[in-house]
C-alpha cells in the first residue's frame, strides 16, 4: 500500500479500494460492508477497477438519481475513460453497440423504435400469457424428481419463454444463446470469449431478421426488419438491438426469480405473508421490495462525465469514468428507513435497480409482470418449498455482472 493517499481517496484508505468489492462472508444479500463505509464517509471517492483505471464510485440515492439525469454524465461506452466492468466487456461493447449505451440523440432515435413495444397496457395484457407459462412449469416440477434446480426447471424458462414470444426467437435455441448470453454478463470472461459470443449471436439474429424480412410475422424482429425495409436501421444495427433485448429479457429476470425465492426462504415471515396473501398489491409490493433489496445489477451502472461536475465537495473531471454503485444506493437509510432489513409491504418503486433518467430500463413494465406473476404463484401452489442445500453450499454468481445464483436444489 501506498503511504499517501492519492486524489479522491478518502482517509478511510491509502489507496483506491477495488471494486465490485466482496460480500461479507454468510451475508450473500448484502452489499459489500466497505460500501456502507464509504456512503457514510465518502459518498464520491474513487475506485480502482480490474484495469488499473481509478474512476469515480458513487454510492448516495440522491447523487446517482442527480448524476443519472444529468445530460453531461454520457453512457457512450466507445469514449476512451469510460469505466468498462471487465476485458470481456470491453471487447464486446463495440461489437455489439446498442441504445444501452449511446446518448442522445441516437440513444432516442433507436430507443423509440422499441418503446411502444414495452408499454405497460401490451405487458399487462401479457400477463394471463405467463401465468400459462409458470404454471406449466410448475405441473413439470411437481409430477417430476426431487429435489430439482429451481434455475434450469423454472428460473430460466420463464422469462426466456416469455422474450422469444415476444421477439419471435425459436425456443429451441435457447440453450445456445443462453450460453452465449451467459459469457457476455461474466465478469471473469476472456475478450475472446467474449468476441466469439458476440459474434454468434449477432450472427444469430441476423438470420433470423433475413427470415423476418421474407416471412414478417406479429413480433418485435418482424417490426425491425420492417424498419430495415423502410431505410431506418440497418441490418446490423436491428441485429445488435435483438441481441441486447433477448439477453436483458431473459438474464435479469431469472436471476430475480432465483435469488428472490432464496432470499424469501431466508426470511420464513415474509415468506409466509406473501403465500398467505391473495392481494395483488401485496405481490407488486415485493417484487418492488426484491429489486430494491437484491439489487441483481451489482457491479455498478458505468458513465463517463463530459464536462466537470461538482459534487459532495469533489469534482467530477471531463473524460473521468464513473460508477453508481446502485446496490448501496438502494440500502441509503435517507432514502429507505430501515433499509437492511426485508419487508414485502415496503413497495419502494423510487428504488435504482431499474436505473434513472433516460436509460432507465425499458423492459421494466415486462419485468414486473414476470416476477409479480412467479412471486403469487410458485410459494402457493408449492406451499412447502424449501432450499435442499444449505446457504453456505450454494454457488452465488460473485463473479457476474449480474447477481444470482447458478443453481438452486429445492424441494418440498
Amino acid at each position: 500500500m501506498s503511504t499517501t493517499a492519492e486524489p479522491g481517496t478518502h482517509a478511510l484508505f491509502t489507496e483506491a479500494p477495488g471494486y465490485p468489492m466482496t460480500r461479507a462472508t454468510g451475508c450473500p444479500f448484502d452489499p459489500s460492508p466497505t460500501l456502507h463505509d464509504l456512503q457514510t464517509a465518502a459518498p464520491v471517492s474513487r475506485v480502482r477497477l480490474w484495469d488499473g483505471s481509478t474512476p469515480w464510485l458513487v454510492t448516495r440515492y440522491e447523487d446517482m438519481r442527480a448524476l443519472l439525469a444529468d445530460p453531461r454524465i454520457s453512457a457512450d461506452a466507445t469514449l476512451p475513460h469510460y469505466p468498462h466492468p471487465g476485458a470481456a466487456q470491453k471487447e464486446s461493447r463495440p461489437l455489439l453497440r446498442s441504445f444501452l449505451t449511446m446518448d442522445d440523440p441516437e440513444h432516442a432515435r433507436l430507443r423509440r423504435m422499441v418503446t411502444s413495444a414495452f408499454s405497460i397496457k401490451r405487458m399487462e395484457a401479457l400477463r394471463p400469457t405467463v401465468q400459462k407459462i409458470v404454471d406449466g412449469l410448475i405441473d413439470t416440477m411437481l409430477a417430476g424428481p426431487k429435489p430439482v434446480d429451481l434455475v434450469q426447471a423454472f428460473a430460466l424458462p420463464v422469462p426466456s419463454l416469455v422474450i422469444c414470444a415476444l421477439l419471435g426467437v425459436p425456443y429451441a435455441d435457447h440453450e445456445s444463446f443462453q450460453s452465449d448470453s451467459q459469457v457476455l454478463v461474466k465478469g471473469t470472461a476472456t475478450p475472446e470469449e467474449a468476441r466469439e459470443a458476440t459474434q454468434r449471436l449477432v450472427a444469430y439474429l441476423e438470420r433470423l431478421i433475413d427470415d423476418k424480412l421474407a416471412r414478417p410475422a406479429d413480433d418485435l424482429l418482424s417490426a425491425l426488419a420492417e424498419r430495415i425495409r423502410a431505410g431506418e436501421l440497418s441490418r446490423r444495427e436491428a441485429a445488435n438491438m435483438g441481441v441486447l433485448l433477448l439477453i436483458a429479457g431473459h438474464e435479469t429476470t431469472a436471476n430475480m426469480i432465483a435469488l428472490g425465492t432464496l432470499a424469501l426462504l431466508q426470511h420464513p415471515g415474509q415468506l409466509a405473508r406473501l403465500r398467505g396473501s391473495d392481494d395483488p398489491k401485496l405481490a407488486a409490493s415485493a417484487v418492488e421490495e426484491l429489486l430494491r433489496y437484491l439489487t441483481i445489477v451489482h457491479n455498478g451502472r458505468r458513465r463517463v462525465a463530459r464536462e466537470d461536475i461538482a459534487i459532495d465537495g469533489v469534482t467530477i473531471r471531463a473524460g473521468e469514468g464513473v460508477v453508481f454503485a446502485a446496490e448501496i444506493g438502494n440500502r441509503d437509510p435517507d432514502a429507505f428507513p430501515e433499509p437492511d432489513r426485508l419487508d414485502v409491504a415496503r413497495n419502494p418503486r423510487h428504488h435504482l435497480t431499474f436505473g434513472f433518467g433516460v436509460h432507465q430500463c425499458l423492459g421494466q413494465p415486462l419485468a414486473r409482470v414476470e416476477l409479480q406473476v412467479v412471486y403469487s404463484t410458485l410459494y402457493r401452489r408449492i406451499p412447502t418449498l424449501r432450499a435442499a442445500v444449505g446457504l453456505d453450499e450454494t454457488p452465488f454468481k460473485h463473479d457476474g455482472l449480474i447477481f444470482g445464483v447458478y443453481e438452486l436444489p429445492v424441494t418440498w
